[in-house]
């Protein structure tokens, strides 16, 4: 019987840190971008430019505010540095799981770290980190549409490039976004119309497109309004994202913070650490 509730807590704990993943991964892949915008240029050519220099960016900070389907109410600050090699941190809070919902997430050289919270020290001999090894355990290690190692090293500017695909861009209007001066766009996508606006894009920016539709394929939605705030700098300022899921509703709010600033992220200590991979063995494969 004690065996049978330890594994259970176990598994809950390594479930609770697999949907961590899939928001720091999954959600947080919601764009920005770098772009000369002209005010003369109509709202869809605004767009696109704005986009288009995404890879150029180098690191950024950013906040998330918003719901997503199962997990509830999200809150999350992260720092992301994708040159020259991948880093991120995240603190991370899902208000409405309760002790669960506090986590923080870091990823170093292929490795990710899911932690910091006192419940899951509870249930892993006191050691407050779980590790997972994308690199030695594959994209396919926990099943299909797991997050953790097919998208955890995405530039999360990659999404901003989403919106250029709709047929239905407009300016809303100025607002001001933590203080900071923006314009607003917006406009509908449906995964159709994003699959046909790649045929004319090369292998490369098809691919890192098609990464990002297959994520809301996961989660069931087929349509998305989608609004960006762009700076008098021509950087995405906030981007949010809004649809209806199979299990819920998904609106996710990202605010830049900055970009192109230094990024530092280090490993947990070893004694503080438990390897997922081994937990994961020791449950089955469950």
């Amino acid at each position: 019987m004690e065996l049978s509730v330890r594994r259970s807590a176990r598994t809950r704990t390594i479930g609770a840190g697999f949907a961590a993943v899939a928001l720091a991964t999954g959600a947080v892949s919601c764009g920005t971008g770098e772009g000369e915008e002209s005010p003369k240029m109509s709202p869809a050519a605004a767009v696109a430019e704005a986009a288009k220099n995404s890879d150029d960016i180098t690191s950024l900070r950013y906040r998330m505010t918003g719901q997503v389907p199962e997990q509830g109410r999200i809150e999350a600050e992260a720092s992301m540095r994708m040159k020259p090699t991948v880093a991120m941190s995240m603190q991370m809070t899902a208000p409405d799981q309760g002790a669960d919902g506090s986590v923080e997430i870091r990823l170093i050289d292929k490795v990710m770290y899911i932690g910091g919270n006192a419940e899951m020290a509870k249930e892993m001999d006191g050691k407050s980190w779980m590790k997972l090894d994308m690199s030695a355990l594959g994209e396919d290690a926990f099943g299909a549409g797991n997050p953790a190692a097919g998208r955890a090293e995405q530039n999360p500017a990659a999404d901003s490039a989403l919106l250029t695909g709709a047929k239905d861009v407009r300016e809303i209007g100025t607002e001001k976004v933590d203080g900071v001066e923006t314009t607003h766009y917006r406009g509908t996508v449906t995964l159709d119309t994003l699959r046909d606006s790649l045929k004319d894009e090369d292998k490369a920016t098809r691919e890192k497109r098609e990464k990002s539709i297959e994520q809301y394929e996961e989660l069931g939605v087929d349509k998305l309004t989608m609004d960006m705030w762009v700076d008098g700098e021509d950087h995405t300022k906030q981007f949010r994202m809004k649809g209806a899921a199979d299990k819920g509703p998904l609106d996710l709010t990202i605010t830049f913070l900055d970009y192109n600033e230094p990024v530092s992220v280090q490993a947990p200590p070893a004694k503080d650490t438990a390897d997922l991979a081994e937990m994961m063995k020791e449950l089955g494969g469950s």
